[in-house]
């Protein structure tokens, strides 16, 4: 079994993005071999500052290695670093429809929040996340409910790659948590947990203080009634029953069970506890980690050399079954 999976080094990371995706990542170390990469590339295809993207890089590696990443039980490495992304990424567009791309619901979201370009990078940022996870012949890939539709798109590119040239990608399947693959902003729980678009109040950052996280907790929005229970009248109420579930790893009809009338002040501050025993141990762990600019750069550095010896390999395929340049060895 190999794993998968990317993750982008804008913004600070959230409640959201650890319980859908970076503890799947931890997990995924032992279920397989396991790689994941910081895709400084994406974060290109929006407005963004150089200097910025760097120190961004960083603060997410040591996010991720503060989780529980290990550079000697995981392939962990920055996208830039290996090359054959990028050459991928072409050969597929080759195989990748139009019409495909124009229907992606986040190119559509975040080019209307571009007010100076609407890049091409962005139309086509789909096809590189295909690259990225069919470089590895990735069988499992970890993802968030939001990365559905792209899964779902990279499937049918390595389809129509392995129709027209032949057996070569592996077709992966996504991973989605049953409990908590889509978080949302405590504030406007109608919309997700985000970095970008969510709410300052509503959401909570893996790095936050225990104080902050417990005020946005208790101000968390709710609803006129006091039953701890879900529904679409009550998706405040939802989300802290889906959130106090995947922390505990236990299930919301049992986070229903216990809190059955104890009212939203009581429920509210349990949930404000457990996020910050859940998120305690990332932000002792980051610090030291962040701090330490060199040894990131070794990790990414090492994890680079390794990830590239397997997309090489897969790229002497692609080309080989396209009749792209000339019969070379990887390297």
């Amino acid at each position: 079994m190999r794993i998968f999976s990317g993750i982008q080094p804008t913004g600070r990371k959230h409640l959201g993005n650890y319980i859908g995706a970076i503890t799947q990542y931890v997990a995924g170390q032992d279920r397989g071999e396991a790689i994941y990469c910081v895709v400084d590339l994406h974060a290109t295809t929006v407005s963004y500052q150089p200097a910025a993207l760097r120190e961004a890089v960083y603060d997410t590696g040591a996010t991720l290695l503060a989780a529980g990443l290990h550079p000697d039980r995981c392939i962990f490495f920055r996208q830039s670093d290996v090359r054959e992304h990028t050459e991928l990424c072409w050969l597929l567009s080759s195989v990748t429809a139009f019409g495909d791309l124009n229907r992606m619901h986040q190119f559509k979201e975040k080019s209307a929040s571009q007010r100076e370009l609407v890049s091409a990078g962005l139309f086509a940022y789909p096809v590189l996340q295909a690259a990225d996870v069919l470089a590895y012949r990735a069988n499992d890939v970890p993802v968030g409910e939001d990365q559905r539709q792209h899964i779902e798109l990279m499937r049918d590119i390595a389809e129509r790659f392995n129709a027209r040239f032949g057996q070569t990608l592996v077709v992966p399947e996504h991973r989605i948590p049953e409990i908590g693959a889509r978080i949302m902003d405590l504030q406007f729980p109608e919309r997700k947990m985000s970095t970008s678009g969510g709410s300052v109040q509503g959401t909570v950052y893996m790095l936050d203080e225990p104080d902050v996280v417990i005020k946005k907790f208790r101000s968390a929005v709710t609803d006129s009634g006091t039953e701890v229970a879900r529904s679409p009248e009550k998706l405040g109420v939802s989300n802290l029953i889906e959130i106090l579930a995947a922390v505990r790893g236990t299930t919301p009809d049992e986070v229903e069970r216990e809190f059955d009338g104890v009212g939203y002040g009581a429920f509210k501050t349990a949930v404000a506890q457990a996020a910050v025993t859940y998120l305690a141990p990332v932000r002792e762990r980051y610090q030291a980690l962040r701090s330490d600019e060199a040894a990131l750069e070794r990790i990414l550095g090492d994890g680079a050399q390794k990830a590239r010896e397997i997309a090489a390999a897969t790229l002497l395929d692609v080309r080989r079954a396209m009749g792209v340049g000339a019969v070379r060895q990887p390297g």
